[in-house]
């Protein structure tokens, strides 16, 4: 069993990439190097490199979070926001279509966000690129269905990550998580758990869904 996982180097994808890792997957973890999701060009030449590798599942986790209201917003921060986290994954799914349809097992797991499902100041692009990725979801769950190939969307809340921590004083974080009801923020592992479920052979029967894993933030 194989999975392609973008952005594994760390974080939530470090930490899917481990669990896939111990049940015996076999890992396809591009680097930046090999796959740059703001050139198409990088895009396309990966896919033609590995149009003929075995692939089971296809995670698309690696994404940007630039924050900044829409009028504040320069032209290259749009373009770039939505090449890297909805127009790149849309052609790699594209390409890695035909790789999936030979599995016995395909799986395909898009990493959405909180903020598909609510948003804020500041999200009004990364609100519309998660968006438009789990409408990916939708449709391809009906388009895969006849070859048996499951797609959901998994859309976290607040993640105490590499980068969480950085950006943010221990103070900050804990100002966020008395916004959140179970009182804390989940551990990447959490997160990966439910995307390794989703994208192994253990989920038979979901598709096209948008799953929330925030602790009850969006409940609210």
């Amino acid at each position: 069993m194989r999975v392609l996982i973008t952005g594994a180097s760390k974080g939530i994808g470090k930490a899917t990439a481990e669990f896939f890792k111990n049940r015996g997957y076999e890992l396809e973890i591009p680097t930046h190097s090999e796959l740059d999701l703001n050139s198409q060009e990088s895009v396309e030449n990966y896919i033609a490199q590995n149009k003929n590798v075995p692939l089971d599942t296809v995670i698309n986790n690696a994404g940007i979070n630039t924050i900044t209201n829409l009028d504040s917003a320069s032209v290259e921060d749009i373009q770039e926001m939505l090449t890297v986290d909805l127009y790149s994954p849309i052609l790699l799914l594209r390409g890695t279509i035909p790789r999936l349809k030979k599995s016995a097992c395909g799986r395909i797991v898009n990493i959405g966000s909180i903020w598909a499902v609510v948003s804020k100041s500041g999200r009004s692009l990364y609100s519309a690129a998660k968006n438009g990725l789990h409408g990916i979801t939708n449709a391809l769950a009906l388009e895969l269905a006849e070859s048996s190939i499951l797609v959901n969307t998994v859309c976290p809340g607040f993640t105490l990550t590499e980068l969480t921590k950085k950006n943010n004083t221990a103070e900050e974080i804990s100002q966020i998580e008395k916004q959140i009801p179970l009182g804390r923020m989940a551990k990447p592992e959490e997160i990966a758990k439910l995307v390794y479920f989703l994208g192994s052979f253990e989920n038979t029967y979901i598709t096209g869904q948008k799953i929330v894993i925030d602790g009850g933030y969006t409940v609210q």
